[in-house]
């Protein structure tokens, strides 16, 4: 309990006919029960209960027949605990508490007072500091993909959501997407943002892809930066995006908060938290294509992704299904890797050291990235030649940039841990949200075995690059062009008559003589294929910001077994 001092409040309220000390500060609302006697009792430990004025969701008055509306049976103590409580004035609380798994959920506390005047004075004590904090939201656009998952959206914000947001006193403007990238096109052309404190969508993965697109181009447009240069440093997006999970993966969900519950992730927006993200540009050839939160994958997670749409008959079991007969077929790729390795930051790849709310690494290279950013600017003269001759210069002659040439089996971007149910370290177990880089994982072709084993390490505790095979290297931007890659015609021609040979694919794919071996595969882009291969990529550090807090880690969820941890 905070010093007398700085409290704004102090009184003795009962909780269940039970006499608490209740105290109130900026920071603190803290119930603490009075011993029913001076002798001390060491097997008997008093009750005392803390929460965090910022995770107080709302305060209401109770009316005074709240106490009568117990089934009267005529006894005498009935009677007399009803006329007890209908002499006094009530208020009840509403407040974040914290389950096992990273899950939040809506608790509630009443206390009673012996005076009215005592009682209206806890309650607009307590509203005037919730309307102090200007984190807080009050008006919400929010799009709701019906489609997404099961087709569970719209049941689970009006059941789960909504009532929440009503309690909060938050007011919103709800839109049925009704096509794919309807909320993308609505935020990039006619939403009128000023209105809003911040944007929620309810689904997926890729309903989040629709919001952060037309959001980020709306702010690119009205900043007058032009989103198809990749030289171009992308204004960051002033109105910060919750996810309400309903989709099949949910993996921003899970990286940003822990969990994929609804609930969990509404009161992430009620009580204003703000974890900022960065977002990868993705170009070809002075064009942009698409923006990644997540992963980029080429080879294996492209071949995976591209199997599976023609199989979306299946649902969820598709990408099992898909996994297996890529890991089979075993196909590699040729091509060549340029990167620019981050320098001068704290963290690798290789780190035990996790991304976690209030993270160090991520403030420290954030701060990094935003003071040394021109001195990491292409020049303009590579620019000007033709056919990607950026891909095949030497480091020497292009400063800080490194060139990797060989056959892959998978090549991953990872700009966070990517973490999820199937996979719960992620593809890149210290990869940071919000530090201005990605993981750059490269696999070289090998046996199926060796790449098994690589795959197996994602769900143990065995560290996943340690094999000699794969190479991980922590990266502000790369390039990537596929080996024999002329124009994009030659491409797409090569894709289409590969398509019509796959079967043969399986039986002589190493022999190269024949040509049924696939030369090209596809890039994954946050679960959306992209149209081409030869990418330029670059990561904006803190382009977007959530309602979230990071994964808070475990002692303060271990620690509710003390009910003062808090």
């Amino acid at each position: 309990m905070e010093r007398p001092g700085r409290l704004l409040l102090q009184s003795e309220l009962r909780v269940r006919n039970a006499a608490y000390d209740v105290s109130l500060s900026r920071s603190l609302l803290t119930w603490k029960r009075r011993a029913a006697s001076p002798v001390y009792h060491p097997f008997r430990p008093s009750v005392c209960h803390s929460v965090p004025v910022s995770e107080i969701i709302s305060v209401r008055e109770e009316e005074e027949e709240n106490g009568s509306r117990q089934r009267d049976d005529g006894s005498w103590k009935k009677i007399r605990e009803r006329e007890g409580k209908d002499c006094r004035q009530a208020f009840t609380v509403l407040y974040v508490e914290r389950c096992q798994q990273h899950r939040w959920r809506c608790a509630e506390v009443t206390f009673t007072c012996s005076d009215e005047t005592v009682c209206q004075h806890w309650v607009s004590s307590i509203r005037e500091q919730l309307a102090s904090n200007t984190s807080r939201p009050k008006h919400l656009l929010v799009y709701i993909n019906p489609y997404g998952g099961k087709h569970q959206g719209k049941r689970i914000y009006e059941q789960k959501v909504a009532p929440l947001f009503t309690q909060a006193g938050i007011s919103t403007s709800v839109i049925v997407t009704e096509y794919a990238n309807h909320a993308r096109d609505h935020l990039k052309m006619e939403a009128e943002l000023k209105k809003f404190d911040g944007v929620v969508c309810v689904g997926g993965d890729g309903m989040f892809s629709e919001i952060i697109h037309g959001l980020i181009w709306r702010t690119q447009i009205d900043c007058g930066v032009d989103p198809n240069s990749p030289e171009e440093a992308l204004s960051p997006c002033s109105l910060r995006i919750g996810i309400i999970p309903a989709g099949s993966t949910d993996c921003i969900c899970f990286a940003t908060v822990g969990t994929n519950d609804p609930v969990t992730s509404a009161l992430h927006i009620i009580v204003g938290d703000s974890q900022p993200l960065d977002v990868c540009s993705v170009h070809h050839n002075n064009m942009f294509l698409r923006y990644s939160v997540s992963l980029l994958g080429y080879g294996f997670y492209g071949d995976v992704l591209s199997d599976s749409e023609r199989k979306r008959w299946m649902g969820p079991a598709r990408y099992d299904f898909s996994g297996v007969k890529m890991f089979l077929t075993h196909h590699y790729y040729e091509g060549t890797v340029s990167y620019l390795p981050a320098r001068g930051i704290i963290g690798t790849p290789r780190d035990a050291t996790r991304c976690r709310s209030g993270c160090v690494i991520c403030q420290h290279n954030g701060q990094l990235n935003s003071e040394r950013s021109e001195k990491y600017e292409m020049d303009e003269a590579s620019d000007s030649v033709s056919i990607h001759p950026w891909l095949f210069c030497s480091p020497e002659s292009s400063g800080e940039w490194r060139t990797i040439r060989g056959k892959f089996l998978a090549i991953n971007a990872a700009s966070m841990s990517c973490a999820c149910p199937r996979s719960p370290k992620g593809l890149s177990p210290a990869a940071h949200l919000a530090d201005g880089t990605t993981d750059l994982i490269l696999v070289r072709k090998c046996s199926r075995f060796n790449f098994l084993r690589h795959l197996l390490r994602h769900t143990s505790k065995d560290d996943q690059f340690d094999l000699t095979f794969v190479e991980v290297h922590r990266v502000r931007r790369f390039r990537f062009m596929p080996r024999h890659c002329q124009s994009d015609s030659d491409l797409e021609l090569d894709l289409h008559e590969n398509s019509k040979r796959q079967i043969f694919s399986q039986i002589c794919k190493d022999h190269p003589a024949c040509g049924c071996a696939p030369a090209y595969s596809s890039w994954n882009c946050d679960g959306e294929i992209l149209t081409h291969t030869a990418i330029d990529v670059r990561v904006h550090c803190q382009l977007i910001k959530l309602f979230a807090r990071g994964i808070e880690e475990l002692p303060v969820f271990e620690d509710l077994t003390n009910p003062c941890a808090i």
